[in-house]
């Protein structure tokens, strides 16, 4: 796992720019840096390592392929490259491998098949810069489904991209101001998604894209986007050609799958472990790896006093049950606490999902006995897992057979009626005036009108969710789970497993996202993943091959703190007042100042809590630590 920069046509300092580029993500590679300067002066490209692979310099980045064309700065890891280097030698595409790394490999397949075919081979997470100098062509390419961030965008006349979004606004001339657009959708969501940025004209290369850049670099029309995967494309695919087998034989295919992913995914030339939450997913991977390691698996889970936040009693029953080497650590509010003026610089950008702190938490102690560890995530939205699935077709079923056009002005009267001063009223009537399932989906993300007026600017933004075809795919399930796949998944989750975890430079892998398991999951019929309330049905068929049934069934915690407990207490009800001060949001001049204190006297006066108060937190946060170095 590492860290990639680099930028073209770019003023200033070549060295010291792309020094301070990777000094701002040195924690996503402490184990080494390198640097490549076109000899004239057309690219220059950064990188961090941390090594799993080939530790010794021939795995050294960034690299020149055998024949000089290609130079590679490149993060993440091919779990088949070993696949890959045997066919390039069978085919005497190359006579020999300097090292053992899958850097190199890559950089081979490349030369050999071009880019787009060398990538569909590969499995695995990664953000790649392939600098090909014979056709002067920067590529930028995001691995299938987003596990591996990848920044980039104009900086003065220039282009750079990067792992860290602060590592390009830290460079010589950055001014890009906020990007204002996105706000209403951060502030409905609690993330900014892809392709945008906090910052005007810097963006996230979606997932599964190649991004093409001609040298000398003039303006983003000189780009050229293309997809060589797409999850959208997958899912149609996979629901038009439907599973036909029997329950028993799916759960044996997802096994095998399954298994194949981890036994690539545990391969390392460091140690290895697996975050163990005590839920359905991450039990999975855990007791796979057991079936197929021969020793002791290390496992990791932490804790929490208060029992309605605390799965680490079952974990632990878990672990014994799999006999792996179990280590758990129990977390104070102070621990927890403590993290929280850390979290705008591990993330760049406002982030606000809460479980972002037992993340970091869980990874800073996994980082203390490995350097890898796999993670459970990817199992709710593949195999239907949130209840929330279940409570939109419950909710649509009752409201379907009323016209829309008498739903629509009932839906209007009760959102402007007294009866919304109650959020449960606010939320029927909202709900209400959905047009379908999909749209139900995004109307119980904007049940609140005061969500919308945050920001100063309330500017219309389309993105994925809003974008939606609602008959992409027949089922509803199957298309709220896409939207997830879409958006929520990459840009929420997967925003949160990398970059706390990278905080402390452990690297962590996500078997269920590997790209065979992923493809079979898209072609199970909605029985085989749900029954009644219940999710996930065909992974739990696979879990009690290896865990007794008893002992997975129990209500769910979830991975969350009680933030909201903890914010009426002292010391963070005065950090939050701090952040949201009326003269501090006059002189930045983006949140409504009547707002905020609105939604903040609700809950601390009326006990009327609002996700978005963790959202204005997190954003205020970030604009006083991180926005301001960056010269906004």
């Amino acid at each position: 796992m590492c860290g990639i920069a680099g930028f073209c046509n770019l003023k200033g300092d070549r060295e010291k720019n792309i020094e301070r580029m990777k000094e701002r993500m040195y924690h996503r590679g402490p184990d080494a840096g390198g640097d490549y300067f076109s000899k004239d002066g057309s690219i220059t490209l950064g990188h961090r390592r941390l090594s799993i692979f080939d530790l010794s310099e021939n795995g050294a980045q960034p690299m020149v392929s055998h024949s000089g064309r290609f130079v590679i700065s490149y993060n993440g890891e091919i779990y088949n490259y070993k696949k890959i280097a045997r066919r390039l030698l069978e085919e005497k595409k190359v006579t020999a491998f300097r090292g053992t790394s899958d850097t190199e490999v890559l950089l081979e397949a490349f030369e050999a098949y071009g880019v787009e075919e060398a990538i569909s081979l590969c499995k695995g997470m990664f953000a790649i810069a392939l600098y090909d100098k014979k056709e002067q062509t920067l590529y930028l390419i995001r691995d299938r489904i987003g596990e591996k961030p990848l920044y980039y965008g104009l900086v003065g006349d220039g282009f750079a991209f990067a792992s860290d979004i602060g590592s390009i606004a830290v460079l010589e001339g950055f001014k890009n101001p906020i990007n204002r657009a996105v706000l209403d959708l951060y502030f409905i969501h609690g993330y900014i998604p892809a392709p945008y940025s906090i910052y005007e004209n810097i963006y996230k290369l979606e997932a599964g894209a190649i991004l093409k850049v001609k040298l000398p670099f003039r303006g983003m029309d000189g780009t050229e986007m293309t997809r060589y995967w797409s999850v959208k494309e997958t899912a149609k695919k996979g629901q038009e050609n439907i599973f036909r087998g029997s329950e028993k034989e799916a759960a044996d295919e997802l096994e095998r799958l399954l298994k194949a992913s981890i036994t690539e995914q545990m391969a390392a030339d460091v140690p290895v472990g697996a975050f163990l939450s005590a839920g359905i997913d991450s039990s999975t991977v855990v007791a796979l790896m057991q079936s197929l390691h021969k020793g002791k698996v290390k496992s990791f889970t932490i804790g929490m006093e208060e029992k309605d936040y605390n799965e680490a009693v079952y974990a632990k029953e878990i672990a014994r049950y799999l006999g792996t080497d179990h280590t758990e650590l129990y977390i104070t509010e102070e621990d927890a606490k403590g993290v929280i003026p850390r979290l705008s610089g591990m993330f760049g950008e406002p982030f606000a999902d809460s479980s972002q702190i037992p993340t970091y938490l869980v990874s800073r102690m996994t980082r203390e006995h490995v350097t890898v560890s796999l993670s459970g995530d990817g199992g709710d939205e593949l195999f239907c897992g949130y209840t929330s699935y279940f409570s939109v077709e419950r909710i649509w079923n009752k409201m379907k057979n009323i016209p829309y056009f008498i739903r629509k002005p009932c839906s209007e009267l009760v959102i402007h009626s007294p009866l919304a001063r109650k959020p449960v009223y606010r939320i029927k009537g909202k709900l209400l005036g959905a047009k379908g399932p999909s749209d139900l989906y995004i109307c119980s993300y904007e049940t609140d009108p005061l969500t919308k007026q945050i920001s100063l600017d309330t500017k219309e933004c389309s993105y994925k969710y809003s974008e939606y075809d609602p008959k992409f795919l027949k089922e509803t399930n199957h298309n709220i789970m896409l939207m997830d796949m879409l958006m929520y998944h990459p840009d929420d989750i997967l925003v949160k497993v990398d970059r706390a975890a990278m905080a402390v430079s452990l690297e962590t892998r996500v078997p269920m996202l590997d790209k065979d398991v992923v493809e079979f999951a898209w072609t199970l019929p909605v029985e085989y993943e749900r029954e009644g309330k219940k999710g996930k049905k065909v992974l739990r068929d696979v879990l009690y091959r290896y865990v007794p049934k008893e002992m997975m069934e129990r209500p769910k915690k979830g991975f969350s703190i009680p933030i909201e407990k903890w914010l009426r207490q002292p010391g963070l009800r005065e950090w939050a007042e701090s952040l949201i001060d009326r003269k501090t949001l006059a002189h930045q001049g983006i949140l409504n100042a009547d707002v905020v204190w609105k939604i903040w006297e609700d809950f601390i006066d009326r006990g009327e809590w609002r996700i978005q108060i963790w959202y204005i937190l997190m954003f205020q946060e970030w604009m006083m630590h991180e926005a301001v170095s960056a010269g906004s």
